[in-house]
């Protein structure tokens, strides 16, 4: 008896040290994966900031952070500077593999997990080689276009000395651009000939502009003089610096890029989408994946515009019935109030600041409510500027930039002032909402200020499905909070950007998977916002440009919805709407997949406790 008790007491102690050794064994299996993911997401921020100077200047971030100097650099666009990108994608997707997933919890899980994704994403549009493709974000066709190409962006001034040589790189970038106009011309990829019309109008000014009055060289006219050290004399020998520069080597530059653009009209054509590409319907899954981030097929993403806009013109009927307006179509009469006197701003330097200034009434209001919907707010301050007057004409109407790292630039909210008539003041606020707050500059400075997440999550990677969709939200949200109960008119204008945003579901989509032309998908735009033709043929002409990249809106909201109705069901009386937004924002963007595997996650937890 007593040596069976010993056996089963030695047994048992020897099932507790096993237990013991496991239990060790996974918590060193845990711990060594997560160092090597913490060291796999520093390398992959420091390769996305070294192969983007430009990115890294944004951010304000340390030369130790982006790999060594990059103020005085631009990014590398030539065809072997690309071929570096596409390989190191396919090194750092190989160090990730080689990480044990299984081991790791919390968020080094949440960061393998992105990071992947995002690679992932890159490294299959890498694989059609043309177009615009390297390290990070989403595939675009045409390397220089009206919204594509250096000419666009003036390096940012920082060291006067810096910016002299970026000038001087500028022009390198722009040949190298060039040359791969020409070798994607040969593969059959040439923008459709009102692209190629619409990027030469913006070209050709900047070419012929006497260097001094570029925006270029007026940049550091304007900033030299007020740089610490900077003597007036410096002063003057900078600019004579970067009037020679810009005359001699930028100018002559963008003048061959022209001249390469030109050449292509004959051989171009009036087909939008990008099936008449080098296996164009692929080319597109592949961008509408990237954008996205979901498995949504192209006919999936057509029926939900479609169904949305259904359901939104309906509600923008009644709005406008119950406005007395019940005759024509609903796009009519949406119109109608838009060219309303009374709705419209003057396109005078006096309007344009009275708009500007209604813009800032609208966030200071909206800054005093949002405790009421999230426990955390950001500390970096939000401006409000006019689209710079040099790209206005091919500009989107609104944007974001984020703000620095070291808090040396807040965020900025852009509107294109080209024509304030494309700006009535009931479809303002919802704009406001979508790009300030609590829209792109609530989520990205929250996702900066958010601490313990690695730099590359926090700051580098954005994921238009999960932000783009957050800032959709966001407008649904100020309608939830009942901003538009004294004026519901301008409710109107949040309507109109549900239809508007639904309707880029099914624009893009025809566009490039159903063979729609240009004109198509105006009109049909057009009938159902009634939005300004003018506005119109700006969007559609973007869609042609940034295959998918319009569908990440309303597939992002419609993913957030679902999981917020999720929680809701699943939570019930437990739910807690400014904990739900706090999960949402602090664990910084994810793929619509990461996002919705954190949220079901979170709702366990909740449920546990």
């Amino acid at each position: 008896m007593w040596k069976k008790l010993a056996a089963a007491t030695a047994s048992a102690l020897l099932l507790v040290v096993a237990a013991c050794s496991n239990e060790a064994a996974t918590e060193k299996a845990r711990a060594d994966a997560a160092t090597q993911v913490a060291a796999a997401m520093e390398a992959t921020a420091t390769a996305a900031l070294k192969f983007s100077p430009e990115g890294a200047t944004q951010l304000a971030v340390s030369e130790a952070v982006a790999g060594g100097r990059y103020a005085n650099r631009l990014s590398d666009a030539s065809a072997d500077g690309l071929a570096q990108q596409t390989a190191a994608v396919k090194a750092l997707l190989a160090r990730f593999g080689e990480i044990d997933r299984k081991a790791l919890t919390g968020q080094d899980a949440i960061s393998y997990d992105v990071a992947t994704t995002a690679l992932r994403d890159t490294d299959a549009g890498n694989a059609f080689g043309y177009g615009n493709y390297g390290f990070g974000g989403a595939p675009t066709p045409y390397v220089v276009s009206q919204l594509t190409g250096a000419y666009q962006a003036v390096p940012d001034f920082q060291d006067a000395e810096d910016y002299i040589a970026r000038l001087d790189a500028f022009a390198v970038v722009l040949d190298q651009e060039t040359a791969r106009v020409k070798a994607d011309a040969a593969k059959g990829v040439i923008a459709p000939s009102y692209i190629i019309e619409r990027t030469l109008e913006q070209m050709r000014p900047l070419a012929a502009t006497p260097p001094p009055a570029t925006t270029l060289v007026r940049s550091i006219q304007r900033r030299a003089p007020t740089a610490d050290g900077v003597t007036p004399a410096q002063s003057a020998e900078f600019t004579r610096r970067a009037i020679t520069s810009v005359r001699d080597n930028v100018q002559p530059a963008l003048r061959r890029q022209i001249a390469a653009i030109e050449a292509l009209k004959p051989q171009s054509s009036l087909i939008a989408g990008a099936s008449r590409l080098p296996d164009g319907a692929n080319y597109y899954r592949a961008a509408l994946a990237a954008w996205t981030t979901s498995t949504m097929t192209p006919d999936e993403i057509h029926q939900m515009g479609l169904d949305i806009v259904a359901q939104t013109t309906g509600e923008m009927d009644a709005l406008l019935k119950a406005q007395g307006l019940s005759e024509g179509t609903v796009g009519a009469r949406v119109q109608r109030i838009s060219r309303d006197r009374a709705q419209l701003y003057a396109n005078t330097d006096a309007g344009k600041a009275l708009l500007l200034g209604d813009l800032q009434g609208q966030v200071d209001a909206m800054q005093a409510r949002l405790p009421e919907q999230f426990g955390a707010l950001p500390k970096a301050k939000l401006e409000i500027k006019r689209v710079p007057r040099e790209i206005e004409a091919g500009a989107p109407g609104g944007y974001y930039n984020s703000p620095a790292l070291d808090g040396s630039r807040p965020g900025m909210y852009y509107i294109n002032l080209r024509n304030t008539a494309e700006w009535p003041r009931f479809t303002l606020p919802t704009l406001t909402y979508h790009e300030g707050i609590p829209g792109h500059h609530l989520q990205i400075s929250l996702s900066q200020e958010s601490p313990g997440l690695p730099l590359l999550r926090s700051s580098i990677l954005g994921f238009s499905g999960y932000t783009e969709g957050w800032g959709l939200y966001a407008e649904q949200l100020a309608d939830e909070m009942g901003v538009y109960k004294e004026n519901p008119v301008n409710r109107l204008g949040y309507l109109q950007s549900v239809a508007f945003r639904a309707a880029r579901l099914v624009v893009d989509t025809g566009l490039h998977a159903k063979n729609w032309t240009r004109e198509q998908a105006i009109d049909y735009m057009v009938a159902v916002t009634g939005d300004r033709p003018s506005n119109i043929t700006t969007e559609v002409e973007r869609y042609i440009v940034w295959p998918g990249q319009a569908c990440a809106y309303m597939v992002g909201r419609q993913t957030i919805n679902r999981l917020r109705e999720q929680a809701r069901t699943q939570l019930g009386a437990a739910y807690d709407q400014r904990a739900f937004h706090d999960k949402i924002l602090l664990d910084g963007a994810t793929p619509l997949s990461v996002l919705e595997s954190n949220v079901t996650a979170w709702i366990a937890e909740k449920k546990k406790s």
